[in-house]
């Protein structure tokens, strides 16, 4: 029988349907780290273009930019900073490549003199902010 965890306000347990209620409560403190870090870089002069987007070849969780600069951010929330760092393999970091690459393409706009991608790692409500983490090979 697997182990049992429960979160404040967040119901789970076989009878409650226990995967789809984890699924729920991750996606939760997902979408929860992902404001903690927009207001982050709203806080170093940065602009939030886009929150979520989702494109067949993958999804990118916020896009922020400043007057130079334009940031796509993949925001990664766990239980410590090594684990959430450990959870983008290089499938994944092509996909986000990709899925900004695609976004450029539609949004000219965003376009700045200097482009990032950066991984943003929650844990705690702390952040860690590795800038250009993610380059085309």
């Amino acid at each position: 029988m697997g182990m049992a965890f429960s979160m404040p306000g967040v119901a789970s347990g076989p009878a409650l349907g226990g995967a789809p209620c984890r699924r729920r409560a991750a996606e939760q403190q997902g979408r929860q780290a992902e404001l903690v870090v927009a207001e982050h870089f709203r806080a170093r002069g940065f602009t939030v273009l886009a929150r979520r987007q989702r494109t067949d070849l993958g999804e990118i969780d916020i896009v922020v930019a400043n007057e130079r600069t334009l940031v796509f951010v993949e925001v990664k929330a766990r239980g410590d900073f090594r684990r959430a760092a450990e959870t983008l393999p290089p499938w994944k970091q092509a996909r986000l490549l990709n899925a900004a690459e695609y976004l450029l393409a539609i949004h000219p706009e965003w376009r700045r003199d200097n482009t990032r991608f950066d991984v943003a790692l929650v844990c705690h409500g702390a952040i860690e902010v590795i800038e250009d983490a993610i380059r085309q090979q």
